[in-house]
């Protein structure tokens, strides 16, 4: 059951057809999917998951995480160093493009 895949669509201001193109399934899939009539395949969900780049989890409804689960690295930070992580974290991939593209100008100044 894909219980968060409205919630992502709407949110994305997308009709049930054009993400059925999107993602390469028709309108009464997507219809379906979000009705819980049909379950989608996992290959399906992948391509959902990745489109929204939020994780199978939060898709069906396993996690109230949005965000896709990724590897982390462990750093020794100060607090200063960890607070700025909190505040990047908290942004949306275009607002941490625009951080990461001026942070790389900085330093090659």
């Amino acid at each position: 059951m894909l219980k968060n895949l409205r919630l992502l669509r709407v949110r994305a201001g997308l009709s049930q057809k054009q993400l059925a193109e999107i993602i390469n399934v028709s309108q009464q899939s997507i219809n379906k999917y979000e009705n819980h009539e049909v379950e989608p395949t996992l290959e399906t969900l992948g391509v959902i998951a990745d489109y929204f780049d939020t994780s199978i989890d939060f898709l069906v409804g396993r996690t109230e995480l949005e965000s896709k689960i990724e590897e982390v690295h462990e750093l020794d930070l100060n607090a200063e160093e960890a607070k700025l992580i909190t505040n990047y974290r908290a942004l949306s991939k275009k607002e941490k493009n625009s951080v990461q593209l001026l942070a790389e100008s900085l330093i090659e100044k």
